[in-house]
């Protein structure tokens, strides 16, 4: 499944690779960086978000899967914002995630099959169900201290730092991490 969205902030657009599904889901509404993010406007834009990253169609949201899809972003985004600051998740984000966890899921599939076994689109509780058990894996403890705020000025965007040595400190090295380096350049010839 892909990773990764484009984000807008400043009236610039820039690639963030969060580390997960469920933090990508997350970053389609509310978060610290931007209050007024909403990208869900209405069932559709739901079931085209929910295409594009996972294996297999979605079959079209209707209004409860989009307050459904709601309440579980909503509670990955409130964990994550916790886990990065130390704090302690909310009983009732656990129970919501878990929840969306216990149900069906999208099950794995081999490509370049002559048949297909099950169903041709997947369900938007299926898609849902997906991204909570990504969830289940981004808070498990082994987690807890990859989950990190940017350490950009002014930056308060949440990631899982995949990276194997555990190092990455940026957002995005097309935003924050070169804002880092250009201030850092310049300090360096003003010191001169």
């Amino acid at each position: 499944m892909p990773i990764g969205q484009w984000l807008s902030t400043d009236g610039r657009a820039w690639w963030f690779d969060s580390g997960s599904l469920a933090l990508d889901f997350a970053y389609t509404g509310a978060m610290p960086d931007d209050a007024a993010r909403e990208t869900f406007h209405s069932p559709a834009e739901l079931t085209t978000w929910l295409s594009e990253r996972l294996p297999l169609p979605v079959s079209p949201a209707r209004s409860r899967d989009l307050l459904d899809a709601k309440a579980l972003r909503d509670a990955v985004a409130r964990l994550a914002v916790e886990a990065s600051g130390g704090g302690d998740a909310r009983t009732g984000d656990i129970d919501t995630i878990n929840l969306f966890a216990a149900t069906p899921d999208i099950p794995p599939a081999l490509a370049g099959a002559t048949r297909q076994a099950g169903r041709s689109l997947a369900s938007v509780p299926q898609a849902l169900s997906t991204i909570a058990r990504d969830a289940v894996g981004v808070f498990a403890p082994g987690n807890r201290q990859r989950i990190r705020v940017c350490a950009g000025e002014d930056c308060s965007i949440v990631y899982l730092d995949t990276s194997r040595a555990g190092s990455r400190r940026w957002c995005s090295m097309q935003r924050c991490g070169n804002r880092s380096k250009v201030r850092a350049h310049r300090a360096r010839l003003a010191a001169r």
